[in-house]
C-alpha cells in the first residue's frame, strides 16, 4: 500500500511516497526548484555523476539480488568524475562577508549530493575499506 504526503525544503514542494513503511522523495521537484522548464536535463546530469552511480552500485548490490555487476561496471566506465572543484579556501576568498559554513549557502541538490557521498563513504568506511581504495579513481 502507498501514501502520498509533501514536505517543503527551502520554499520547494517535494513530494514523499511511502511504499510498505519506506519515504521516496520526488527527485523531480528537487529539480524543478533548480531548472523549473528542464527538471529532466539536471536529473540526466546528476545520472552521469560518477559519484552517483557508485551510490547507486552499492543500493543495487544490497537491495537486488538480480543485481549484474558486470553489466554495471560497462555502464559506470562510461561516466566522467564530478568536475566541481571549489576549495573551501577559494570560497572563503570569493566571499568574504559570508559567514558561517560553505555549507549554509548550499542549494537543495548540492545538500543531497554532499549526503549521499558521506553516507557512501559510511558505508565503504564500514566495510573496512582502505582511504586509498575508497578514493581512488575508476
Amino acid at each position: 500500500m502507498s501514501k502520498n504526503k509533501k514536505i517543503e525544503v527551502l520554499s520547494t514542494q517535494v513530494k514523499i511516497k511511502t511504499i510498505d513503511q519506506t519515504d521516496f522523495i520526488c527527485l523531480t521537484d528537487i529539480a524543478k526548484s533548480k531548472n523549473p522548464e528542464h527538471p529532466d536535463d539536471l536529473i540526466r546530469n546528476w545520472l552521469r555523476n560518477r559519484n552517483t552511480l557508485e551510490l547507486l552500485r552499492i543500493w543495487e548490490q544490497l537491495y537486488n539480488s538480480d543485481f549484474n555487476p558486470v553489466e554495471f561496471d560497462g555502464i559506470r566506465k562510461q561516466t566522467g568524475f564530478n568536475s566541481f572543484t571549489l576549495t573551501p579556501k577559494q570560497w572563503r576568498d570569493e566571499n568574504p562577508n559570508k559567514k558561517g559554513n560553505i555549507r549554509d549557502y548550499a542549494n537543495v541538490s548540492q545538500l543531497v549530493c554532499l549526503a549521499n557521498l558521506g553516507n557512501l563513504s559510511a558505508h565503504l568506511i564500514q566495510q573496512t575499506l582502505p582511504q586509498a581504495e575508497r578514493l581512488r579513481d575508476y
